[in-house]
């Protein structure tokens, strides 16, 4: 009896553990794949890291791709800008570069993925045949004329360059010929008219600043006038000194004393003259030469005088420089080597009465003339 009640008891405890054991093999089977899951997604980071190790240290080749199935880095145009997609080796993800040929380098290129992925140890660009490295001052236009391969720490793509359109040169001289006639007829519809108005416009200054000019070249013209005549006064009066010590030295030599004593007196008086010439250029920072000393000394004049009238000498130079650049300008506008115009001294009597919208017709009906028979 104890012995049946003791196998029966063994029976019942074999039946829980072996229900116990069924209802937990659900859990150990999540344990072991999220187990199996994270070692998953943590072996490529070591095993990228420790690769990257190993490429400085070792010399072990990189694994190559065949060209025909390395399409991962494309190379397309877009808005006439290449635009490269390169597969990011820590996220396995795509990442699009826009590139500009003539500005940027292969430096920057490498630079750029280097950047947006820090898994990137080394980054090179080699030729595709050769299988030479590709200097970082390359241009981006010189490395996409021909295939490469693009080496991204230790994988190799071979990158395949699009192939780029050029114009024939019979496209070329056609695309010449429709640029000329576009801006003759440009020309013909709305340069004619734009010269017109901007004619007006600047006229219209000038008049403006002649009238601010007038009053201020009035007083110019009379303060000018009264300084000449200073200036002119000072240069009579200088000869007139120059007269009257000519006068004394010749009574001192020949009536008063003699030649010998009078030729040390006019040794120091030559000297005199030659020390006031060089204080003359110490302070002013000119050389003495009479039409430059009579100009400093008729601005002077004009200057100081100015001061007492109330010119303006500042506004009225300001107003000048305006009007020159006017005048230039205006000159420049009615050049017929720029605008395609006949010379203004060539108008006719009837192309003057005419309205500047019959002109620019008749000139759009020569222009037509001359295309029909070319």
């Amino acid at each position: 009896m104890a012995s049946t009640v003791c196998v029966s008891r063994c029976r019942l405890l074999a039946k829980l553990e072996i229900n116990r054991g069924l209802c937990l093999s659900p859990i150990l089977r999540d344990l072991s794949n999220n187990r199996e899951s994270w070692c998953r997604r943590w072996r490529p980071t070591r095993r990228s890291f420790f690769t990257g190790v190993c490429l400085h240290g070792s010399k072990t080749a990189p694994t190559k791709l065949d060209p025909e199935n390395s399409d991962e880095v494309l190379v397309t145009y877009r808005r006439g800008l290449p635009v490269i997609t390169v597969p990011l080796p820590s996220r396995r993800e795509r990442c699009r570069f826009t590139l500009r040929p003539v500005s940027q380098t292969v430096g920057d290129l490498l630079e750029q993925v280097k950047a947006e992925d820090r898994g990137v140890e080394r980054a090179v660009a080699l030729a595709a045949d050769e299988r030479v490295r590709i200097a970082a001052s390359d241009t981006v236009e010189s490395l996409l004329e021909n295939d490469f391969r693009l080496l991204i720490n230790d994988t190799e793509y071979y990158v395949k360059s699009p192939p780029q359109e050029r114009l024939s040169n019979e496209e070329i001289t056609r695309l010449s010929d429709v640029r000329n006639l576009v801006n003759q007829l440009y020309e013909a519809l709305n340069v004619r008219e734009h010269q017109i108005r901007k004619e007006r416009e600047l006229r219209s200054q000038l008049e403006k600043l002649s009238a601010e000019l007038q009053p201020l070249e009035e007083k110019r013209m009379s303060l000018e006038m009264e300084t000449t005549r200073h200036t002119s006064a000072l240069t009579w009066v200088g000869l007139g000194l120059m007269g009257v010590q000519f006068g004394v030295l010749a009574r001192l030599t020949w009536w008063e004393y003699s030649w010998d004593i009078m030729e040390p007196v006019t040794y120091f008086v030559t000297y005199g003259t030659a020390m006031a010439a060089y204080a003359y250029f110490v302070l002013t920072k000119q050389e003495y030469i009479l039409p430059d000393v009579k100009d400093r000394q008729h601005l002077l004049t004009l200057h100081k005088k100015a001061k007492k009238i109330g010119l303006d000498i500042v506004q009225y130079n300001n107003l000048k420089d305006e009007m020159d650049k006017l005048q230039k300008d205006l000159a420049r506008l009615r050049d017929p080597l720029h605008i395609h115009l006949p010379p203004s001294n060539t108008y006719k009597i009837d192309d003057i009465k005419r309205s500047p919208l019959t002109k620019i017709k008749d000139m759009l009906e020569g222009t037509t003339k001359k295309m029909k028979i070319t």
